[in-house]
This record gives C-alpha cells, structure tokens and sequence, in this order.
C-alpha cells in the first residue's frame, strides 16, 4: 500500500514526463485515470482496435477495477489523446493491459509519456518485471515496445478472437 507521501510523488512525476516531439501548440498533461474519463476511454479502445479484440464495456470496467490496476490518461488541450491501464499481478510482476493513442496523435511521444507513467507506478510497486501481448503482424506496436526496451519472450498462437498469434513481450524494469 502506498502512503499518500509517496502517491504525491508519482503524480509529480507524472505530470513531469518528458514528452518527446510534442507539438508546441498542443502541450500533453499525463494524469491519473478518473471515473469521468470512462466513455471517452471506452470510444478510444473502439477506435484503436477491431471488434472482437477492443474491449467492450464490462471488461474494460472489469479491467479497472481489478486489485492493482491502475490507468492514466494523455490530454491534449483538454481533449484525450491517449490511455494506458495495467496491473501489478504479483508482488515482483506487471501486465500492460492496453495503450491507445489516438491515431492522429501517433509518433508524437503521447504513447511513450503514457509508459513512463505506468512503469514509473510500477517499479513504485516493486514491479521487477513487465509483461505485454502484441499482435505478430503489428509491425509499429511491435517497433515501440522494442523501443521501449520491451523483448519478444514467446509467440502466443491464436491469442486473438482464436486465430491470431500474438508476442509475449516482457521488459525488466530498473
């Protein structure tokens, strides 16, 4: 559990991420999820992903409030542009549950501000290890999370709707 102390200190972090090529007239904030942002949440996840694969609204809502899950969001002048949700699964464990960057704000360091923050509440959480699942044939998705330091541990056959292979991606947090 963590002391208010040190949950004041993950939000100054937060807020702080270094946000890499972002548009000078667009400045991204990095926040905690709030229960507000839901259906704008919900509407990104659709956008970003097929049907079948995005999630509907019971299992995100069921992601959420999972123990140890926590979410933050990107904005950009007031309007969302990004989202990540992942979990501490073990004492020494972490999933990255999803990361949806709005397409017209990709490449733009939205998705990368969004993955320190999480890591950052991670590695708070004594994380040591994070896990991720990313479909084979997402060449960009596969191209960031490399990036960001993540490797292919593992190829998951038919993770997705039964028919599509996914990695099984893990990074060792420092």
């Amino acid at each position: 559990m963590l002391t208010p102390e040190a949950c004041d200190s993950i939000r100054r972090a937060v807020i702080a991420v270094p946000q890499p090529k972002q548009d000078a007239l667009r400045p991204t904030t990095v926040r905690p999820y709030e229960a507000k942002d839901f259906e704008v949440i919900y509407r990104l996840d659709q956008q970003c992903y097929p049907p079948g694969i995005a999630y509907s609204r019971f299992g995100l809502r069921m992601f959420l409030a999972e123990p140890g899950a926590r979410a933050w969001v990107a904005e950009e002048g007031g309007a969302l542009a990004g989202f990540v949700l992942v979990r501490q699964v073990r004492s020494t464990r972490g999933h990255v549950i999803t990361l949806d960057v709005r397409a017209d704000r990709r490449r733009h360091g939205i998705g990368r501000a969004l993955l320190t923050a999480a890591e950052a509440w991670l590695a708070a959480q004594g994380v040591r290890r994070v896990r991720l699942e990313t479909a084979v044939d997402n060449q960009a998705a596969l191209a960031f999370w490399q990036r960001a330091g993540y490797e292919v541990k593992g190829t998951l056959p038919g993770y997705y709707l039964d028919r599509d292979d996914a990695y099984r991606m893990e990074k060792e947090l420092g």
